[in-house]
């Protein structure tokens, strides 16, 4: 089932009487680090699997969803590197522009300093100055959850390699007419004071208000409704529709626009739809990308009536005050002047809120860098159409599809210090020259660079790349790109993931960047809810790193991940992944200490027993079944099945069974040791990527090998045996029945009973003492009285209960849940024969009826057996 490489030691059976999570893992990971386990040869003729890290921004720290996400990343490149492949998890993080800019702002304004104050090279040499001192804190974080990393290619997205691959790429696509300077409307954040994305735009519904206002006077007036009053004064037309027959005799003509005493336009546009309000719309080219749309269909003039702060700049009554200040005055002065028709509060409306800093953003004309992002988009699409990349699970495919098949271009600069600033030089009389990072920029008197910088998504999409070398044709860009699979979160399908298969594709000719997108969902709450410090509810993993281990964390982020959906998760969860790594210790222990091992060969199977056996057939069909839940990344059943085969099957059936044999000792012990050696080998080397720590200190005292990080991967040996299955099956029926009856009876778990057993005619008799061990049943002796009798997978077991239960009592009992359970079948059988009821009543109540029958006929047929096997009163 494995192929050991490495050479043993001589085993040590000594292990501390419990775990201590705190006192291994930390020791464990350095170890690992120093030895160079992670570390992968761009040299080496094994196959390449390689996973880049999503990288963390340089001013977080690791939060719940950076665990899950890595852990799952880990869990992948363990296996892969213990199956024999050169492995490569590339770890990094991003400069994340505008939120490093703003921790670094608010400590200037701390010593009452503006990032002004310093001037821009000083501000930027400051921000680097913060990262060295307190950025990427998220690192050690990363050894603390055991992410086992390439420390040594970790990478920076402003470090000079990628800072030339960032210059590369923008020169190319520049110069493919791909990048393009233009006035057009963008996302404005007046706090940030820079453009954004759409993606970084958060939408929420906020309560505002909405205003129709007259403009014009008796019949060539018309109403139009807005929630931002405070842009009328850019208004430079009003559009209708050219169908609607209410305002054909004024399209073409002009109107006053109130409070200003210009006139403007009223036109025709099939953008306004006549069915929504008044069916007219004010035209405000410069505050909203739709009038923008409707402005240059028409010609029409861009008047900007705010600054970058969103303070207004025209019209002498409202100069100077906010935009919130300045609605609240014009509907002011509006109604006053008797032009407001209807006014609506609280109205509640969708608005955009800067994802960083949570201000409401305002559409604003301005002239920025854009990305035509036309033909890389239909590239990036088609990748996923012709199945050179595959998403997973597979019905995310329609999220990916409906977002690149309907991208806008991409405004990439940003108006911030820290940053890639724009290649891009200005001369004196209009020159605009775009610069590679080997050429270099012109100079003399009126030359300068343009002081924007790019979006930081803008570095981050060619992260699969830049950080293997590229734009150097270098062994690593050769061994490790494209990537093996992407795994990431759904919620930046969008933000990174579109981005990496645009510019993947562009500049590796046509090579995707990965050959696998692999969605996972959000981590939240035990009862669903979203994650927030604003909840309460948000939880450090730390915190439970300290209390449980690392490995219960990490075990319990696994057993909730399931492609594509949501991680609910909770402190109980933890703390029952701690009680499993408890249990494989508390359990590997006792085997070590009763002869377990992996010296010599394994039995041939006639040596074995039926229970030996049954567990090796076991453990080869989870040996498959792990596989190929890993390669379809279905974490949560694969981490399911390791538990259930750990727990249920190993710890709770085979070392019970096996206990009798051990105590007796002789040859069969010896067989046993060594097939539990080899359960437990096995074992650990499955559960090793999930909960790498307790695995790594339990299998090297067990075998002697160096480490599980090096070791190989289990395979399965297509060893089966179905009888043996069957056989333990019937033992596990036996046992599980007279436990029940037991409970039913009020024993404790530990009383002993007497008992006779009449297993002839079944394949149970080699289990008679393993039975009775598990069931604490003594030998009958000679005063014997038979109380109560169980039938049972073919066997029959005869129990004393004389002076443990008293009979009278428990008939009573038994008697009264028989009359319930005879109750519930005749009223089952009564509704699923009335004819009008089954023609009414919806399938699932039918099934819930047919269901209650069943159960009530079971319970009819256990009871009395219970009554039958009771001495009479």
């Amino acid at each position: 089932m494995t192929e050991n490489t490495q050479t043993p030691s001589a085993p040590n059976s000594e292990l501390p009487t419990q775990y201590a999570p705190a006192e291994v893992e930390g020791k464990l990971y350095e170890r690992w680090v120093e030895r160079g386990y992670f570390e992968a040869d761009a040299k080496s003729e094994k196959p390449p699997y390689t996973i880049v890290i999503p990288p963390p921004n340089v001013t977080g720290s690791l939060h719940l969803g950076h665990a899950f996400e890595h852990t799952l990343i880990d869990a992948l490149t363990r296996r892969k590197r213990m199956q024999g492949f050169e492995t490569l998890w590339q770890p990094g993080m991003d400069h994340a522009g505008i939120a490093t800019q703003n921790v670094v702002e608010r400590e200037l304004a701390k010593e009452g300093k503006s990032r002004h104050d310093l001037g821009r090279e000083a501000f930027v040499e400051r921000v680097w100055q913060w990262k060295g001192e307190s950025g990427g804190q998220i690192s050690g974080q990363m050894r603390r959850l055991g992410d086992g990393v390439d420390w040594s290619r970790e990478r920076f997205t402003m470090d000079d390699g990628l800072s030339e691959a960032v210059q590369t790429i923008f020169k190319k696509l520049h110069d493919d007419e791909l990048i393009y300077r233009a006035e057009r409307i963008i996302n404005w954040c007046p706090r940030c004071l820079t453009a954004i994305s759409d993606i970084e735009v958060e939408y929420q519904d906020d309560d505002g208000e909405l205003v129709s206002i007259r403009y014009g006077e008796g019949d060539d007036a018309i109403v139009v409704a807005t929630t931002r009053a405070e842009t009328m004064l850019g208004d430079t037309a009003v559009a209708v529709h050219p169908e609607d027959e209410r305002y054909k005799h004024l399209v073409g003509t002009e109107i006053e626009l109130p409070l200003t005493g210009r006139r403007i336009p009223i036109v025709a546009d099939e953008h306004v739809d006549p069915e929504f309000g008044t069916g007219a719309v004010k035209v405000t080219p410069a505050h909203d990308p739709n009038d923008f749309e409707i402005g240059q269909r028409h010609g029409l003039p861009n008047i900007a009536v705010m600054d970058e702060h969103a303070v207004i700049t025209v019209h002498g009554p409202f100069l100077g005050l906010d935009r919130l200040e300045a609605r609240s005055a014009i509907v002011a002065a509006l109604r006053a002047e008797g032009r407001i028709v209807a006014e609506k509060r609280p109205y509640s409306h969708s608005v955009g809120h800067c994802s960083r800093c949570k201000t409401t953003i305002e559409p604003r004309l301005s002239m920025q860098w854009w990305v035509k992002v036309a033909p890389l988009a239909k590239a990036a699409g088609d990748a996923v159409r012709d199945g050179r990349v595959k998403i997973h699970p597979q019905e995310m495919e329609k999220r990916y599809f409906d977002w690149v098949d309907n991208l806008h271009d991409w405004c990439i600069s940003r108006q911030l210090w820290w940053g890639h600033r724009i290649p891009v030089w200005y001369g004196p009389n209009g020159e605009i020259v775009c610069v590679g990072p080997d050429e270099q920029p012109p100079t003399g008197e009126g030359w300068h660079q343009d002081t924007d910088v790019l979006d930081t998504w803008f570095s981050s999409g060619l992260w699969p790349f830049s950080t293997l070398g590229w734009p150097q044709q270098t062994e690593s860009l050769a061994k490790f790109y494209p990537n093996s699979v992407l795994v990431t979160g759904y919620d930046i399908l969008f933000f990174w993931v579109a981005r990496m298969m645009m510019f993947g594709l562009y500049a590796m000719d046509g090579t995707p960047p990965f050959h696998t997108i692999a969605l996972h969902g959000m981590v939240r709450d035990q009862f669903g809810k979203k994650m927030s410090k604003s909840f309460g509810n948000a939880v450090n993993p730390l915190d439970w790193m300290d209390e449980y281990g690392s490995d219960a964390v990490r075990f319990t982020l696994a057993r909730g991940a399931n492609p594509g959906v949501d991680v609910p998760i909770g402190e109980d969860w933890v703390q029952a992944s701690r009680n499993f790594a408890n249990k494989i210790w508390n359990a590997t222990r006792f085997a070590l200490m009763n002869g377990a091992t992996i010296e010599g060969e394994l039995p041939a199977p006639e040596e074995m027993s039926a229970t030996d056996r049954w567990i090796l057939s076991r453990l080869n069909k989870t040996v498959a079944e792990v596989d190929a839940f890993y390669d379809d990344y279905q974490f949560s059943k694969l981490s399911d099945s390791l538990y259930h085969f750990a727990w249920d099957e190993v710890f709770s059936w085979y070392v019970e069974l096996s206990k009798t044999t051990f105590f007796a000792g002789g040859e069969q012990a010896k067989v046993s040791g060594r097939v539990l050696g080899e359960v437990l080998d096995v074992m650990l080397r499955l559960l090793h990527p999930v909960v790498p720590f307790v695995t790594e200190t339990l299998w090297t005292t067990l075998t002697g090998g160096e480490s599980l990080v090096i070791a190989d991967w289990p395979k399965d040996s297509g060893f089966r045996d179905e009888a043996a299955e069957a056989e333990i099956a019937t033992v596990q029926a036996v046992v599980t029945e007279v436990r029940r009856f037991r409970k039913e009876q009020g024993l404790q778990d530990g009383q002993k009973v007497p008992a006779r057993l009449d297993l002839s005619g079944t394949a149970l008799a080699a289990h008679e003492g393993a039975i009775r061990q598990l069931l604490r049943l003594q030998p009958e002796g000679d005063a014997f009285s038979a109380t109560a009798t169980l039938p049972v997978a073919g066997a029959t077991v005869a129990l004393d209960l004389s002076g443990t239960i008293d009979v009278a009592a428990e008939r009573k009992r038994l008697s009264k849940d028989l009359g319930l359970a005879e109750k519930e079948k005749q009223q089952a059988e009564a509704k699923l024969g009335n004819e009008a009821f089954i023609a009414k009543a919806p399938d699932n109540v039918v099934d819930k009826i047919k269901g209650r029958l069943a159960k009530a006929e079971t319970d009819i047929a256990r009871i009395q057996a219970q009554l039958d096997g009771l001495p009479a009163a």
